[in-house]
């Protein structure tokens, strides 16, 4: 007979693409929001943790028990509950053992379980791991019919929907996780804060969201660190679940004689010097990529004022930072070490958790905590009831074994003599079938007197906690008191006077952030700065000559050199009108010829430097075209922040900016000189101040082709009268007082200046 393969295209079913896809991507997102990236309100745990767990406890890998392989723990796992990779489990597990990640660890373990540092643990055939005190209080109550047991992926086993303990997970340990159109962020708390805020809650269910912030003070992470908002707002981040928290680096130095000094962190070396101290760092910031990145801020001069980083951590972590001098300001380096490096992170706050119907919620901690309350008293009348079921077998066979042991003789005679003893006693002594298997299966060592009056001892207690279970059960009340009772013996466990209760996070409002530049980071030194003809500029240390020998380039002459400060800015201006910023700090040293300036600022390749002058606070400038047009600007105003530099004189096709000379205070007079070497004096209080523009005219020309511009320009103050270098080798300045004779209207064609003024007609 010959059989013939079905056609697989007679299975494909006709559906609109989008609507397959949809339904598709909805089972897939509803997976992962319900089985594998929210945690669950009632044990704070996700299913790989949940099942890591309840795979230790089956191992039976107690505090008091010998580790085992995290091989097996691991293969258990993902052979009977969780059928995903074994790196993830594992990853899942090196978490729950590691003291930095978990405020109150789940897992002990033994091996490499990563560090701090940012480094990997071993793997999982060399490392061990058995629960931690914490875990067994988590899973409290699995025995005693507190919770439903569902089946496992394959069928063959089964596993708890959650566990029952009455640890506040959820709260204590936190978690993070990101689910499909949704994410969950959730700090660890300090657990007697949790306690009181639960207990408050449960004696007034009313109680207002102000009074639980003052029981609950905020997040309590493993690391420790300071959290430095205002309590305003950490109270309205867990009213509406959503918001986040500045953590800061904590500085202290231990060994540090003054108090005060040891809470800012700073020792003292003698001779004046200091050092800071970090002893926390901010949670989930790993130690090893912290210290590159303030290396990184050094090698990048970010901050000036820091020296060096050394890492001289133990156990204990411990981060010196060295300042540059002695002189700096502790407090501004703090502070720039905050904006710049990871000693100041954000961890947000979103409290979206499944509810008991394995609904996403975001919740406040008032209805959180509400939830969880809930649960613990419906896992409370279960647990109750699960005595009440086992106190009733119980009393069914003591009551047996009683009636037994009244008519012991004729039950041993029926016994003896009956083929089927069992339906007789039955009938005889109203006993149940459960009561007759047992007395059957009674040993003789059990006849003994004692045992009757052991009985009736038993008995009546067990009728005495049926009574008080009973009345637990018909009034909530009772519940609630019980429940406080419980939770008040788990505070004491977690007190803030134990090791591992003592809250970790300090949280203190900062100051308001000082607001610093990069130049109050600088230090400050005398810099000689030399631009060449060709462009090529250098910072020589200390103040040198400006009239000493400077080696060029083959080809290459001076053209600027001026005394500075590292501290200053210097203004570029260019002959096509634009202004640059440099860092009298950024600038190369004089060991060799200096870098090109164009390396530095975006220079025209056609235009050329025509002045360099340092940035002063209020400061101003003479400019000057070739034109003859010209205004005062403020040095603020021309301040570049980028490298394209300023557009401050606009300037026509064939005029270029010629004039930059810094105002004096003191000046109150403007002398131009033109080409057709003609002077003009006029007040200074006729030129203009502009921020951008062309200016105004400063002396008249004849309009023909030829007919002069603008030469040089200065400010000088009118009873000085007019000075200029003599020439030649005596190095004399001659100085004419008396100049009122040039003294005219802004704008005037002026008249030929004073006999001996130089031929170059430059002042």
């Amino acid at each position: 007979m010959v059989t013939t393969e079905p056609d697989p295209f007679d299975a494909i079913v006709d559906a609109p693409f989008d609507s397959a896809l949809s339904e598709r991507y909805l089972v897939y997102a509803l997976s992962t929001i319900t089985a594998r990236s929210l945690p669950d309100l009632r044990d704070g745990l996700k299913p790989v943790h949940r099942r890591l767990l309840w795979a230790m406890r089956q191992l039976k890998l107690d505090p008091g028990n010998a580790f085992k392989k995290s091989a097996r723990v691991v293969g258990d796992v993902i052979g009977k509950y969780h059928p995903h990779g074994d790196a993830s489990v594992y990853d899942a597990m090196v978490r729950l053992a590691q003291d930095f990640a978990l405020r109150y660890p789940l897992v002990e373990g033994q091996g490499n379980f990563g560090n701090i540092d940012g480094d990997n643990a071993a793997a999982y055939r060399y490392t061990e791991a058995r629960l931690t005190h914490t875990a067994i209080r988590l899973m409290a109550g699995l025995d005693e019919g507190t919770v439903d047991f569902i089946p496992t992926y394959n069928g063959e086993e089964e596993e708890p929907e959650i566990f029952p303990g009455l640890f506040p997970n959820l709260l204590a340990n936190g978690s993070s996780g990101i689910a499909v159109g949704m994410a969950t962020s959730i700090p660890s708390h300090n657990v007697a804060e949790v306690v009181d805020a639960a207990l408050e809650l449960i004696d007034n269910p009313h109680v207002e969201h102000g009074r639980l912030m003052q029981l609950f003070q905020g997040p309590d992470f493993a690391t420790g660190g300071v959290i430095v908002d205002s309590p305003a707002q950490i109270s309205a981040a867990y009213e509406t679940g959503r918001g986040s928290f500045r953590v800061r680096a904590r500085y202290f130095a231990a060994e540090a004689e003054k108090e005060e000094d040891r809470e800012a962190g700073i020792e003292r070396l003698g001779g004046g010097q200091w050092q800071l101290v970090v002893s926390e760092i901010p949670y989930m910031v790993q130690k090893g990529k912290l210290i590159e990145q303030i290396a990184q801020v050094i090698a990048d001069r970010k901050v000036p004022i820091l020296e060096d980083v050394r890492d001289e951590s133990d156990e204990n972590i411990r981060l010196v930072l060295v300042p540059k001098s002695r002189n700096v300001d502790p407090e501004l380096l703090k502070e720039s070490l905050f904006k710049l490096t990871d000693l100041e992170t954000r961890f947000s706050l979103n409290l979206n958790v499944l509810d008991a119907t394995r609904t996403p919620m975001v919740m406040g901690l008032k209805e959180l905590l509400e939830h969880w309350i809930l649960s613990q008293i419906d896992i409370l009348r279960r647990r109750s009831q699960h005595r009440l079921d086992k106190i009733a077998a119980r009393l069914e066979l003591v009551e047996g074994y009683i009636i037994a042991f009244l008519n012991l003789d004729r039950i041993i005679e029926i016994i003896r003599t009956e083929d089927e003893p069992k339906v007789l006693m039955m009938a005889e002594f109203a006993l149940t079938d459960r009561q007759a298997e047992a007395i059957l299966n009674m040993r003789l060592r059990s006849l003994r007197k004692l045992e009757e009056m052991e009985l009736r001892q038993e008995r009546d207690d067990l009728l005495a906690e049926r009574e008080e279970l009973q009345k637990l059960l018909d009034s909530p009340a009772r519940q609630r008191t019980r429940l406080k009772r419980d939770l008040a013996n788990l505070r004491k466990e977690y007190a803030e006077d134990t090791a591992i209760g003592r809250r970790r996070t300090t949280i203190a409002e900062a100051a308001p952030r000082i607001e610093f530049s990069m130049d109050a980071m600088i230090e400050k030194e005398p810099v000689t700065v030399i631009l060449s003809a060709r462009g090529w500029i250098r910072a020589a240390r200390g103040h040198v000559a400006l009239d000493g020998e400077f080696k060029f380039k083959e080809g290459d002459g001076p053209a600027f050199a001026l005394h500075a400060q590292t501290t200053d800015k210097l203004l570029i201006a260019c002959d096509n009108g634009r202004f640059y910023t440099l860092g009298a700090d950024k600038l190369p040293g004089a060991r060799g010829f200096g870098e090109p300036i164009r390396t530095m600022v975006d220079v025209d390749a056609d235009a050329q430097v025509m002045g360099v002058v340092i940035f002063r606070p209020r400061g101003q400038l003479l400019i000057a075209a070739s034109n003859g047009k010209g205004f005062a600007a403020e040095m603020e105003e021309l301040l570049a922040e980028t490298r394209k530099g300023r557009q401050v004189v606009n300037v026509k096709p064939g005029v270029k900016l010629c004039v930059v000379r810094e105002i004096a205070a003191e000046h109150d007079h403007v002398a131009v000189v033109g080409d057709n070497r003609k002077l003009v004096i006029f007040a200074l209080e006729e030129l203009p101040v502009l921020a951008r523009g062309q200016g105004v005219a400063l002396q008249r020309y004849r309009p023909e082709p030829g007919g002069g511009g603008l030469s040089d320009a200065i400010t000088l103050r009118l009873e000085d009268g007019l000075s200029w270098a003599m020439g030649g080798e005596s190095g004399r300045t001659r100085t004419e007082k008396d100049v009122m004779l040039w003294k005219v209207a802004r704008g005037a064609a002026g008249r030929m200046p004073p006999t001996g003024f130089p031929r170059d007609n430059k002042f």
